[in-house]
């Protein structure tokens, strides 16, 4: 038990280590960081009933459909909503760079509670897998969601697109993610590979321009 349950957080504590220590200047205090991981956890349990009450009902079970309402729309949508009513206008959400670090707290709090479930019922074997592709892939959703809200909190102009980015670029990513592992069961991971890849990269750029935010900040 104590195997499984530190296979299935370990990802998500060096995913949120890492965007922790990526930010330059002056690292987040952790209170509300903490709070954004456990909405992220609290979360999981109301969502995963909803996504069963609707395939008991046999609603939205077609592979696009379900990927896209009960997994990309609904799971993105509660993501963001927390983070805009309760970190967006906190006062320690004060640079670009926090958006991303409270939206991934959210995003792996719900991907490590999905994960340890998951590990429970179909064994440790599967943890690196679960490591590199699930957890990983809420933590890149969480890196996009979060560069956007920093964006629409510290623009003057766009703020509204920037809000609505924050919200639909995840879902429509999440929906892919999950719609390419549905249709192909069995040759998911070579489709899956390339998609994560280019995720990371998209992720690396986010965190290396939300930082470069803060350094103009700085010298002007």
């Amino acid at each position: 038990m104590l195997a499984i349950l530190t296979a299935a957080i370990s990802p998500a504590v060096a995913i949120m280590t890492f965007i922790y220590l990526s930010k330059r200047i002056e690292l987040e205090p952790f209170p509300l960081i903490i709070r954004m991981f456990i909405i992220g956890v609290i979360m999981v349990f109301p969502i995963m009933f909803i996504q069963y009450a609707f395939e008991v009902e046999n609603i939205f079970q077609h592979p696009l459909l379900k990927s896209f309402f009960l997994v990309g729309l609904m799971e993105e949508f509660f993501k963001w909503f927390f983070i805009v009513f309760v970190a967006y206008r906190h006062s320690d959400f004060d640079h670009h760079y926090d958006g991303i670090i409270y939206a991934v707290a959210v995003s792996l709090g719900f991907a490590t509670i999905e994960n340890v479930i998951y590990l429970f019922y179909n064994g440790i074997e599967i943890a690196m897998l679960r490591a590199i592709f699930p957890v990983s892939s809420h933590g890149l959703f969480g890196i996009i969601m979060g560069f956007y809200l920093g964006k629409a909190k510290f623009t003057t102009v766009r703020s509204k697109i920037c809000m609505a980015f924050a919200l639909f670029i995840p879902v429509a990513l999440h929906t892919l993610y999950d719609y390419i592992i549905t249709v192909n069961e069995s040759t998911w991971m070579y489709w899956i590979t390339p998609f994560m890849i280019i995720l990371w990269i998209i992720g690396f750029r986010k965190i290396k321009i939300a930082n470069q935010h803060h350094e103009k900040l700085l010298k002007s």
